[in-house]
């Protein structure tokens, strides 16, 4: 698929969700694209790192929140040089909204794989990678489906592939997860 013009997308959802495998799978339909892994900003930081928990304080939101920036910054100047951007974090809650606020390239497309937290328990045993710790599944679904704006094109990804979600992303993709153009 060849974008007329650059676009932006943020493939968000819960830890184990499928976000990584999506994103990377949706930027090659592309012809022009980049997947832009937000938690890299994350894992730059050497010393003095606050990881997101529960009951975070404004330290780790704060943090948090320089990601955000971060990554908004880094799609922007590769929207700008031409490309298609995918970015892929974890971006649920009220916090949605402040990611939404530091994005200054349009058109901009929100997607929210939310797969049942079943599926999710299932998909993060099968992983080598961890993504909970502090974090229950359940806890972290609930701030995903309870707490973050409902913005964007929502998808129960649960019985569905990572090629069928991207073809389903693709499909829905200018009617329902336009933010503003």
């Amino acid at each position: 698929m060849a974008a007329e013009r650059p676009i932006t997308i943020l493939i968000t959802g819960i830890m184990a969700s499928g976000k990584s495998t999506v994103a990377q799978l949706l930027a090659e339909r592309f012809e022009k694209s980049v997947h832009l892994r937000g938690d890299i900003f994350r894992r730059m930081i050497v010393n003095n790192r606050k990881e997101v928990h529960p009951d975070a304080g404004s330290d780790e939101l704060d943090q948090l929140r320089l990601r955000y920036r971060l990554a908004s910054q880094s799609a922007e100047t590769y929207h700008r040089a031409g490309f298609t951007v995918v970015v892929q974090d974890v971006v649920v809650g009220p916090l949605l909204n402040d990611f939404l606020s530091y994005v200054n390239n349009r058109p901009l497309y929100i997607v929210v794989l939310c797969p049942s937290t079943e599926a999710v328990a299932l998909r993060e045993a099968a992983r080598s990678k961890k993504g909970y710790g502090a974090w229950t599944v359940e806890a972290l679904d609930r701030v995903l489906r309870d707490e973050t704006p409902r913005v964007g094109l929502w998808l129960d990804t649960t019985t569905l592939t990572a090629e069928e979600t991207v073809d389903e992303i693709i499909a829905r993709l200018q009617d329902e997860a336009l933010i503003e153009n």
